[in-house]
């Protein structure tokens, strides 16, 4: 058995971050600094969040040489549904060429689950759910991917080693607080 499990873990690891709480993106990006920290080189690709906007974390982590790299549009009601689907086909053409040519050892897929449940409009053709789910497959020997976002597709969730469910139980926001800077970006 030990050998087995082993090998799982020397294959790469699918860690997926999701539920309707706080901290998926968070523990994601804890996860980048303790890879870096061994080693390990890392990729983060936002699917949602936009470059015309600062983050936090892609200040801090520019400094430290970690790529991170927002792909995304905005929210779904920022922009028009043609410039969201054009944004998730370039994203998705960008990260299947970073996972599979990138030598990246753990690659963040940041909202990559928000970005698969959009229902607002069609996505299917420009981020099918079956080419993620072969992408995790096949991805290079070693490479670990960690999927975060609400509401991850039954499917994500299936073929990954550890599911995360972040699950609000109070927040700040219920009393009427809005986004706070060094918090939530």
């Amino acid at each position: 058995m030990t050998g087995l499990v082993e090998d799982k873990a020397k294959r790469g690891l699918t860690l997926v971050y999701t539920g309707d709480g706080k901290g998926k993106t968070t523990a994601a990006l804890g996860l980048a600094i303790r890879a870096v920290g061994r080693g390990k080189r890392v990729l983060i690709i936002q699917f949602i969040k936009s470059h015309e906007r600062t983050y936090g974390e892609k200040i801090t982590f520019e400094k430290l040489g970690i790529e991170i790299v927002q792909t995304g549009v905005g929210f779904t009601w920022t922009k028009t549904p043609e410039e969201h689907r054009e944004a998730l086909k370039t994203a998705w053409a960008f990260t299947k060429e970073k996972v599979l040519f990138g030598g990246f050892d753990v690659v963040i897929l940041d909202e990559l689950n928000n970005a698969l449940a959009i229902d607002k409009f069609p996505i299917e053709d420009v981020l099918p759910l079956n080419e993620v789910l072969e992408l995790i497959h096949h991805r290079p020997m070693g490479m670990h991917l960690v999927i975060t976002g609400r509401s991850a597709k039954e499917d994500i969730k299936a073929c990954a080693d550890l599911v995360t469910e972040m699950r609000p139980v109070k927040h700040y926001y219920n009393e009427g607080i809005p986004a706070v800077k060094g918090i939530e970006f």
